[in-house]
């Protein structure tokens, strides 16, 4: 098969052929129509990721789309010819989905929507898997709440707003200005991220805070201040010195999201298959949809798709089309 080689940090992307993989026990065989670019990604490439543990020279992509082509002994729900989405490798030595198949745990996937496209699918499970253990498994957003995103227009962001709408929270949602419009349109009142913490809170909630707040960009000083009295706090890159002070005082609670956990350690890791197939429910009925930079690119420009997410003047996730066809 045809797979993209990064030989050494910052190095270009080569196609190169290498063996098709075969399915092991509990494992698929996914003929891979499109991957997702990841901020991770990209700090991956440049050897700046160690907890990412994923070695060069390797095959780069935690995200993928594609095709069941093979079912190996053991791995149930699935059958040839199924459209299949997960975030199954570019971590932890595995394989990596920057290539034309991958032989994946079948437990780490689950059925695309069938509203999506292999392109529009293929943005998601990184994304929608820390947003759903944030805010559904860590902070428990429910009818009612008021919910706050840190970072709201961002690939974690966006979504973990959309979930918190579905489930009948009040969503606001942080970012920079020209970020109103989109946050509006996805149902989230936006917030000016250069207006103070204090200000804001005042504004939107009388002062008493937010119930919910999720910080998706190491905003956790601010979260503290934002959260409510007996609040809940949580982060997908909480991994800073900060105060607990504010927090303590509000006798709120914190928790963190290491989404690559079941990844590097195998442990866990029905629970992403399970999240995979409750994001499609969602995404089928029409509560969950990703958001995309209109700039398309294929398998040969990875690299520059890899660029545009390094400067980060993207406008929604990029993904490679491996198949010319990944619109369907």
């Amino acid at each position: 098969m045809k797979a993209l080689i990064v030989e050494h940090a910052q190095g270009p992307f080569t196609i190169k052929d290498v063996p098709k993989p075969t399915p092991g026990p509990g494992e698929v065989l996914v003929r891979i129509h499109a991957s997702g670019v990841n901020p991770l990604d990209t700090k991956i490439w440049a050897e700046a990721a160690a907890h990412a543990r994923h070695p060069l020279p390797a095959i780069l992509g935690i995200d993928l789309a594609g095709t069941v082509e093979a079912v190996g002994s053991g791995a149930e729900g699935f059958s040839i010819g199924d459209e299949v989405y997960g975030m199954t490798g570019g971590v932890g030595g595995v394989q990596g989905s920057l290539a034309e198949y991958a032989a994946v745990d079948a437990r780490l996937i689950a059925h695309k929507p069938a509203n999506l496209s292999m392109r529009e699918a293929a943005a998601l499970p990184l994304a929608v898997i820390t947003a759903w253990e944030g805010m559904v498994d860590r902070v428990d957003v429910r009818e009612g709440d008021t919910a706050l995103v840190i970072g709201a227009a961002g690939g974690v962001g966006h979504v973990a707003l959309q979930l918190a709408r579905s489930r009948g929270a009040i969503t606001y949602g942080v970012d920079r200005a020209k970020a109103a419009d989109y946050l509006r349109s996805i149902g989230a009142t936006p917030v000016d991220r250069d207006t103070a913490v204090g200000d804001y809170v005042r504004d939107l909630t009388g002062g008493k805070g937010f119930d919910v707040v999720y910080d998706c960009v190491g905003a956790l000083d601010d979260a503290f201040l934002a959260v409510r009295r007996f609040g809940r706090v949580t982060s997908s890159l909480g991994w800073s010195t900060h105060s607990l002070a504010p927090l303590s005082f509000r006798a709120a609670t914190y928790s963190g999201v290491f989404t690559l956990l079941p990844l590097l350690t195998g442990e866990g890791r029905e629970a992403h298959g399970r999240i995979l197939s409750e994001a499609a429910r969602l995404a089928e009925a029409g509560k969950l949809m990703p958001r995309l930079d209109d700039r398309r690119f294929s398998f040969d420009q990875a690299g520059n798709a890899h660029a545009l997410v390094r400067e980060g003047s993207t406008r929604g996730k990029i993904v490679v089309e491996i198949v010319a066809d990944s619109l369907r």
